[in-house]
């Protein structure tokens, strides 16, 4: 048999300008560190999950909905629409679902942009925002953060140009955990043009407990507003990737239009609609980890300078060029936590014990 391709130069079949796109880094699996390390496990306080569980009656309904997997889900997820609806105040026709809100996001930029549109966002900010413009050709202007490592508001409203036609604000921010409040917020919605979409990016919202952040679905009424939540964080569903979308029909009814046809399975729209019916045990549990995000943020500042406060369930250490060291003396203690280069280290808060393990990591890692 002749190879005919051997010798031949290689021809470019993707896009070149993904070679310098950053890609998406999930949390390490603590199995893999457990078995490096020689210990009986590892933890993982690196991808914002909820350490308590699946919610009440959330395996029983994956698993009934299991029994049909032979068949596609309701692509119209008309049942959970609905429940979203009543539980947030919202007509149905204003929501809409899709593969955790990362891939709502997503579909907002291909419903609003074409090649060489601009997006803006906050940086540091989600780290999926970037590989989002990119992929759907649009041009992303980054505007950095404030001294106190949040949006600078001000900054973004002048960042925005004719080619703008997509504003990203992520609050409380992801990985910095800091929160826009009211006044500001309102401030930078009425100097955004009108025909600039404005998504405000809630996935930690069950998370927040100061009264002047807002709850970013007062601004739904607004046509050029739209609001992404996930089950994910909170609701404790992670591994269904199930977000939403609020704003008003017309941009709910665009992103329903390009959303990835059944991308809302069937064991997710189940394990959602259980999850729904469980809010008081959301709240017992996000008040567990509020508490344990006060004790870790308090004892971090006194080993870390300019520890903001967090409205989410993580908190920052910004270390600049000592995040990685740090990311990797954390390790070295069993402990997995996310460092980004140059910037700091997001630490997810779990439990009593795994927070006083990273504690005692933290320390040494920076006596």
């Amino acid at each position: 048999m002749t190879d005919t391709g051997r010798h031949q130069p290689a021809l470019r079949l993707t896009r070149a300008d993904l070679d310098a796109l950053p890609n998406y880094v999930p949390g390490r699996s603590p199995a893999d560190l457990a078995r490096e390390l020689g210990l009986p496990e590892a933890i993982k306080l690196a991808s914002n999950e909820v350490p308590y569980g699946p919610l009440p009656g959330v395996v029983e309904a994956v698993a009934d909905a299991a029994a049909g997997v032979h068949r596609y889900p309701d692509m119209g997820v008309v049942a959970l629409r609905q429940a979203l609806a009543d539980r947030y105040g919202v007509h149905p026709d204003q929501v809409a679902t899709g593969c955790g809100s990362v891939a709502l996001a997503e579909h907002l930029v291909r419903a609003t942009c074409l090649p060489g549109d601009e997006l803006v966002y906050a940086w540091r900010s989600f780290e999926a925002y970037p590989i989002i413009a990119a992929t759907s050709g649009a041009a992303s202007v980054r505007v950095p953060n404030d001294a106190g490592h949040g949006h600078d508001l001000t900054a973004m409203a002048a960042a925005v140009t004719d080619r703008t036609r997509m504003i990203l604000v992520c609050n409380p921010n992801n990985p910095t955990g800091t929160a826009l409040r009211r006044a500001e917020l309102d401030r930078f919605l009425d100097a955004v043009p009108d025909d600039v979409l404005v998504v405000i990016d809630e996935a930690y919202r069950e998370f927040v407990t100061d009264p002047e952040v807002p709850d970013g679905l007062s601004y739904a009424d607004r046509p050029n507003v739209a609001v992404l939540r996930t089950l994910s964080k909170a609701w404790g569903l992670a591994g269904l990737r199930i977000g939403f979308l609020v704003a008003q029909p017309p941009v709910a009814a665009a992103v329903r239009k390009v959303v990835t046809p059944f991308s809302t399975s069937a064991a997710a729209q189940a394990g959602a609609l259980a999850a729904l019916a469980q809010a008081d045990e959301v709240q017992r549990r996000c008040a567990l980890v509020v508490a344990e995000r006060e004790r870790v943020t308090e004892a971090l500042g006194k080993l870390v300078p300019d520890v903001p406060a967090s409205q989410a369930n993580f908190v920052w250490l910004p270390l600049g060029d000592r995040a990685v060291e740090f990311g990797k003396a954390c390790e070295a203690r069993g402990v997995i936590v996310r460092p980004f280069p140059g910037d700091g280290v997001r630490v997810t808060i779990g439990t009593p014990t795994e927070n006083d393990a990273f504690l005692a990591a933290a320390e040494s890692a920076l006596a």
